[in-house]
């Protein structure tokens, strides 16, 4: 077999012993609601500032 290869017959009527109990409930924390932002800086502003940062972490 090559790199990646996989024989399918290893993948069928695999028994895996799971325990529904101790499983973690991934709905236990749903919440419905809305998220707002407000910010006062463009778009363009918030780019200028991201380049700012990126030069002041290259100079380092």
């Amino acid at each position: 077999m090559g790199f990646g290869s996989y024989d399918e017959s290893e993948q069928k009527d695999q028994d895996v012993d799971t325990d529904d109990d101790a499983a973690v409930n991934v709905h236990e924390n749903d919440h419905d609601g809305e998220v707002s932002i407000e910010g006062g800086a463009s778009t363009d502003d918030l780019v200028g500032r991201l380049s700012e940062m990126k030069d002041d972490t290259d100079d380092e």
